[in-house]
C-alpha cells in the first residue's frame, strides 16, 4: 500500500499545475498583461485548477502570484501529499540520497516507474533524475492532449 501512495503521489504531484506553473513558459502565457505577476482573474482564466489554491501561494497577500511564490510553492511539492510533496516522495524513493533514482530504487519505491524505467531515463546513464520524471510526465501529458488517448 504503502508503494502504490508513493507511485500515486509521485505521478500526481509530476502532472501538478502548481509545479507546472512555475515553468516560465506556462507562466508567461497565463500573464496576459505582461506585469509580471498573475492576478487572480488570470488564474482563473489560464490556470483554473490553480484557482481554489491563490490564498494559499499567494504568501505576501498582495493579490498577485509572482514567479518566486510558483516556485516556492513548486519545490514544496506542489501543495500534494503533506508539505514535502513531489521533492518529498522522491528523496524517499531515493535510498542513498545522490538526488537520482537508480533502477534498483525506482523498483523498490515506485514500482510502476521502475517498470518504465528505460522510457524515463533519456540520457540512458542507468539514473533517474526529477528533471528526467519531470520531462517524462509533460511528454505523456501533451501526447493525450494532441491524440486524446492514452501516451506510453
Amino acid at each position: 500500500m504503502r508503494r502504490l501512495g508513493f507511485t500515486l503521489a509521485l505521478c500526481g504531484l509530476a502532472a501538478a499545475p502548481l509545479a507546472v506553473v512555475a515553468q516560465e513558459g506556462r507562466f508567461a502565457a497565463a500573464d496576459a498583461d505582461r506585469n509580471g505577476v498573475l492576478s487572480r482573474a488570470e488564474v482563473q482564466r489560464r490556470l483554473p485548477r490553480l484557482a481554489s489554491r491563490f490564498d494559499e501561494i499567494d504568501r505576501n497577500r498582495d493579490g498577485n502570484l509572482s514567479p518566486e511564490e510558483l516556485r516556492a510553492r513548486a519545490g514544496a511539492g506542489g501543495g500534494r501529499a503533506g508539505e514535502g510533496g513531489f521533492a518529498e516522495h522522491f528523496r524517499r524513493a531515493d535510498a542513498d540520497g545522490d538526488g537520482a533514482l537508480t533502477r534498483a530504487e525506482a523498483e523498490e519505491a515506485l514500482p510502476r516507474l521502475g517498470a518504465k524505467f528505460d522510457r524515463i531515463d533519456a540520457n540512458r546513464d542507468e539514473r533517474l533524475t526529477a528533471d528526467e520524471l519531470r520531462r517524462y510526465f509533460d511528454a505523456r501529458r501533451a501526447a493525450r492532449g494532441k491524440s486524446g488517448e492514452k501516451a506510453p
